[in-house]
């Protein structure tokens, strides 16, 4: 009889408990749910304004410094093609030109950001702190 009793008490013992192990996993969901929430993506919001018949003339009297990235990433300044490290040089000529000028950058819908972000450096380089950006789609 005493062997059935020791038997019967490794039978009782060998069952897996499962609580810990779900305990764990439970920990690790609260963690990655967590951390996935402040994951926040990084861009550059823009809105294109709708079109206006009445367009106000340019002001003659402060110019803006244009700059026009085109589609495959062109960079061109008072209609012709210009190199990116050329652009802070460009615009610290037309600035001292023009002191009050803000660079306005034309940017294709297609242009990667990296570009309006290159110019946008090389304008803050040239104490230019007046910056827009002016998305276009160019008609075919």
């Amino acid at each position: 009889m005493s062997r059935r009793r020791k038997h019967g008490e490794a039978e009782d013992n060998s069952e897996i408990d499962l609580t810990p192990m779900l305990d764990v996993v439970f920990i690790m969901l609260i963690f990655f749910i967590v951390t996935a929430s402040f994951v926040k993506e990084k861009v550059i919001d823009t809105t294109i304004p709708p079109k206006n018949e009445q367009q106000t003339p340019p002001d003659e009297d402060n110019p803006s410094i244009v700059v026009t990235i085109r589609s495959n990433d062109e960079i061109w300044m008072e209609d012709r093609r210009i190199d990116v490290r050329a652009v802070r040089a460009n615009i610290e000529r037309m600035h001292a030109e023009h002191p009050k000028a803000a660079v306005v950058v034309r940017a294709h819908i297609k242009s990667t950001a990296k570009m309006y972000i290159a110019i946008a450096d090389a304008a803050r380089e040239a104490d230019v702190f007046n910056i827009a950006l002016v998305p276009y789609e160019e008609k075919i």
